[in-house]
């Protein structure tokens, strides 16, 4: 037995199909996405709605305060538990999402041998402080294959690649490559044409816009510190600068977009890194072909055993 993996970039459409797909199944999702984790962050993250998860149950979406820390390492442990827990009530689970962190921590599990060092982290955190943007420097430096996957505004996570490279000499990406990818899972990636994938991300967030992202935003930074990790997401972090007076409205939605792109840029990148899974680009094939192809995947994989 194989378990599907459904990803792909943002604003691909990946959400309409796995509904779609998993009504006809006795399936649940599970996410695979590091930002509906948290409570409140509805609009800014495309969580699927309340009427769509009445549909198909989805785990490990809307579960954590916005202030909560949360990892790679802490997924993979609750992701494993669910699965387990779906199997015995005879549930076959579909994961989905586009974060490859959280892939990878599926696939191949996660390197956490190199215990913490808060007189290190502490000493690399002052010295961002005094020289902003140099942390990132180093990683490019030290790590560079590291560095093309962590966000560069992810101070967490880049002083956690430092760290491990100043302790042991070795990088995180390499030790974390050692790692044997797993045979449990069967990738499909959704994609689209690019003129396409950006115009629905340029549509999809002014549609965030207009039913209230800028109220969902607004409500939150009263709630929470703005240097919170969950506010480093695309289309909260331009609208707490927007809020803040660093730029008006016009040029945030322009950035939301752009960094939108940007991101989903990247994430096609990362998914080439899976060089067995199945591409299907969503501008060329029709949806019941879609539909049907899923289903010839589930019945040759997820049914066996």
């Amino acid at each position: 037995m194989k378990y599907l993996i459904i990803s792909g970039p943002t604003g691909v459409g990946k959400t309409d199909l796995v509904i779609e797909f998993c009504q006809t199944k006795n399936s649940a999702v599970i996410s695979v996405d590091s930002r509906q984790i948290y409570k409140y962050m509805d609009i800014g993250t495309a969580k699927p709605t309340v009427e769509e998860r009445k549909k198909v149950p989805h785990y490990l979406i809307d579960f954590l305060d916005p202030s909560t820390d949360y990892n790679a390492f802490k997924y993979r442990q609750d992701a494993l538990k669910i699965r387990e827990k779906l199997i015995k009530n005879s549930i076959i689970p579909v994961f989905v999402g586009g974060t490859g962190l959280y892939i990878d921590a599926l696939i191949k599990g996660l390197f956490e041998g190199v215990p913490r060092d808060e007189n290190l982290r502490k000493e690399l955190s002052e010295l961002e402080k005094k020289q902003p943007g140099i942390l990132r420097n180093m990683l490019e430096k030290f790590d560079p294959a590291s560095a093309m996957k962590i966000h560069p505004s992810d101070l967490k996570r880049t002083i956690r690649a430092l760290e491990v490279y100043m302790k042991t000499g070795k990088r995180i990406s390499e030790l974390q490559n050692q790692n044997k990818v797993s045979s449990e899972y069967f990738i499909v990636i959704f994609t689209r044409n690019r003129d396409e994938l950006y115009e629905r991300i340029n549509e999809r967030v002014e549609k965030m816009i207009e039913v209230g992202l800028l109220s969902e935003v607004s409500s939150l930074i009263k709630k929470y510190p703005k240097d919170i990790n969950a506010f480093q997401t695309i289309g909260y972090k331009e609208l707490i600068e927007y809020f803040e007076g660093k730029y008006n409205l016009e040029h945030a939605i322009h950035l939301i977009k752009r960094n939108t792109r940007r991101y989903a840029r990247r994430q096609i990148i990362w998914l080439k890194r899976y060089k067995d899974a199945l591409w299907l680009n969503l501008s060329e094939l029709k949806r019941k072909d879609i539909l049907q192809k899923l289903n010839e995947i589930y019945e040759k994989y997820s049914m066996r055993g």
